[in-house]
């Protein structure tokens, strides 16, 4: 049985999709990251899901390289 930062290593330099708080989502590339979950992340797009109530589609925002506070995280989706 593997570890959960067994998981994350296995994650490294792979693309990831993350819950983060505010009900928004990140993907990006995972390059690093340390025990309190802060991660570095490459080629970062913000997700801004579909509003089916308004009639919206979800729309990406390029963000480039970020460091994304780990207490901001919710929910990491491995590969």
């Amino acid at each position: 049985m593997s570890r959960p930062l067994d998981v994350l290593t296995s994650a490294l330099n792979k693309k990831v999709i993350l819950k983060v708080r505010g009900r928004r989502e990140v993907r990006g590339i995972l390059r690093s990251y340390d025990p309190h979950l802060n991660l570095y992340l490459e080629e970062a797009e913000l997700i801004h899901p579909a509003d089916e109530e308004e009639g919206t589609e979800s729309v990406t925002e390029q963000l480039g390289s970020i460091i994304l506070r780990g207490d901001n995280v919710i929910l990491i989706s491995p590969p």
